[in-house]
């Protein structure tokens, strides 16, 4: 029997199959082969005790990609969720996740929430920002239920990683994505322990079919040490379009003359905003890789 594993602790893997989670132990050939399955892989499992819903896991299919925090496998989609208000966004860590969702090819979509808080001019300033960045861009009220039908429909058949600082309407987000859901999930994490462990553990909750979300703990900070200072200009979508085009091969936008990125931003062709960004972010890997 084919299904995804949807949450794994203590050595014990729990696999959402035909509706049904079943209780997994992976095969200790796995452990010889070095492989560790992760939440998010399509396995193959046998089932020991039906009544039980106990079973084995046999087989890991082939990984689509693999994300390193959240740890988990088989992503098709970043959510990233901010407020327009209260908290207002914190611009350097919204640089950070698109850095970090365009560095592990995962497409996002940023879904600025709290728009019944906010005023056009607030609207109009982040599609001024992102408009270029590659992602796709929503406004929505999760108190007021505003735009979350088209986020649930473009969820729809795919694995979406749901992530943003504490404060920005997350949770309540998920309960109306969960909807009917909601009461299985209940029972699922009853049945895996959810409470009764200190520790935040990666899990991924069905919305029915072929349809999942992980929830990840609220950000503060994101780390983007892992990415190499002399392409992140790379990542940022809004410099595609000039990439080559400099006087110097090895150009990254900072400080060389007859740079192409930077007479776009003079021109406004880019915004300033990303661009300071990107600048900051680059200083910091910089001076990291001094050391």
């Amino acid at each position: 029997m084919t299904g995804k594993i949807i949450k794994g602790i203590a050595g014990f893997y729990y696999v959402h199959a035909n509706g049904t989670i079943y209780e997994c132990k992976a095969k200790g050939a796995f452990r010889n082969r070095k492989v560790k399955p992760l939440v998010g892989d399509n396995v193959e499992i046998a089932i020991l005790d039906e009544e039980k819903l106990l079973g084995n896991i046999e087989d890991i299919l082939p990984r689509r990609n693999e994300l390193l925090r959240p740890q988990v496998s088989n992503v098709d989609q970043a959510v990233l969720i901010f407020a327009l208000r209260d908290p207002e966004p914190n611009m350097g860590l919204l640089h950070r996740f698109l850095l970090r969702m365009q560095w592990e090819d995962v497409p996002a979509i940023l879904a600025f929430n709290k728009q019944d808080l906010a005023c056009d001019a607030d609207i109009t300033h982040m599609e001024e920002v992102f408009g270029n960045s590659g992602c796709k861009i929503l406004f929505i009220s999760a108190e007021r239920g505003e735009g979350l039908e088209e986020l649930k429909s473009l969820m729809e058949g795919k694995t979406t990683v749901l992530a943003g600082p504490s404060g920005v309407g997350k949770s309540t987000t998920l309960n109306f994505l969960m909807g009917e859901e909601r009461m299985a999930t209940g029972e699922i994490s009853e049945k895996i322990g959810r409470g009764k462990h200190t520790t935040r553990h990666s899990e991924l909750f069905s919305l029915g079919g072929d349809t999942y979300v992980m929830d990840t703990p609220g950000f503060t900070s994101l780390n983007v040490d892992e990415v190499d200072v002399e392409r992140l200009h790379y990542y940022f979508e809004e410099f595609s379009p000039y990439e080559g085009k400099c006087h110097f091969d090895s150009c990254v936008h900072v400080n060389e003359p007859k740079c192409a990125v930077k007479e776009a931003l003079e021109a406004g062709r880019i915004n300033r905003e990303r661009y300071e960004g990107y600048k900051e972010i680059y200083e910091e890997l910089k001076n990291l890789k001094k050391y």
